[in-house]
């Protein structure tokens, strides 16, 4: 009887780099999280991202640089070439106009999209997106406020502010919301801060980990948390 063949699952997820699909991931992944933050995008930062073990994050990392889809400073930050951009942008494309089709045509709900998204982003062809952004009017925002870049990679241009990062007393609009926490989308939209909403900034509370909020004269608290998950223009 032959013995039994261990598999590392870090080699696994390294050698599966053939296939396109964990290139996008791992590019969209990065392209979201500089769209969230200032800070570097880092091994760790884009291991949490994708629930993964930082040893094969750091193996496909190792593979991405090295057919010049990314750039790596050793143990810093990680930045997409402009190869690595035109693939993310087209992936992110993919990705939120399905999300509007689902909820525009097949009814649903703004937090059960995101995961469906990301199998269909891979399944379908460019020819497909292209006539799904045609039938429904070429939108330029998902549902949950996230832009849809162009079919040539451009992006709408937004000045948008966190919301704990407003002061208290500003009337604001919400633009966006983090789309990868089904529950929170679902308090959201049950306490009504969905897109589009008018709010006011009664007071930051930085010490307890609230924001205090009126919407339509109705008072609202958020935890830091859940509020860093919105994104704000002024009203």
């Amino acid at each position: 009887m032959g013995g039994a063949t261990i598999v590392d699952p870090a080699t696994t997820e390294a050698d599966a780099m053939a296939g396109p699909t964990v290139t996008e991931d791992y590019l969209k992944a990065i392209f979201n999280a500089s769209e969230w933050s200032e800070g570097p995008v880092t091994v760790t930062a884009l291991s949490q991202r994708l629930a993964l073990a930082p040893s094969s994050v750091s193996e496909v990392v190792k593979k991405l640089t090295q057919r010049g889809l990314i750039t790596h400073e050793r143990y810093g930050s990680i930045a997409l070439t402009a190869d690595g951009e035109r693939i993310a942008l087209a992936t992110v494309r993919k990705h939120r106009l399905i999300e509007t089709f689902l909820v525009d045509y097949l009814g649903y709900g703004w937090h059960e999209v995101h995961d469906e998204a990301e199998v269909l982003e891979h399944a379908v062809s460019d020819t497909f997106v292209e006539r799904l952004a045609e039938k429904l009017g070429q939108p330029t925002h998902d549902p949950h406020g996230d832009p849809i870049p162009s079919a040539k990679g451009h992006l709408p241009m937004e000045e948008l502010t966190a919301l704990p990062e407003v002061q208290a007393g500003a009337q604001v609009r919400i633009a966006r919301v983090w789309d990868d926490d089904p529950d929170l989308l679902r308090h959201l939209r049950t306490v009504g801060l969905d897109i589009g909403a008018v709010l006011t900034v009664v007071a930051r509370h930085p010490a307890a980990g609230t924001v205090e909020l009126s919407l339509s004269g109705a008072p609202v608290s958020l935890g830091l948390p859940a509020a860093g998950a919105i994104l704000t223009a002024p009203a």
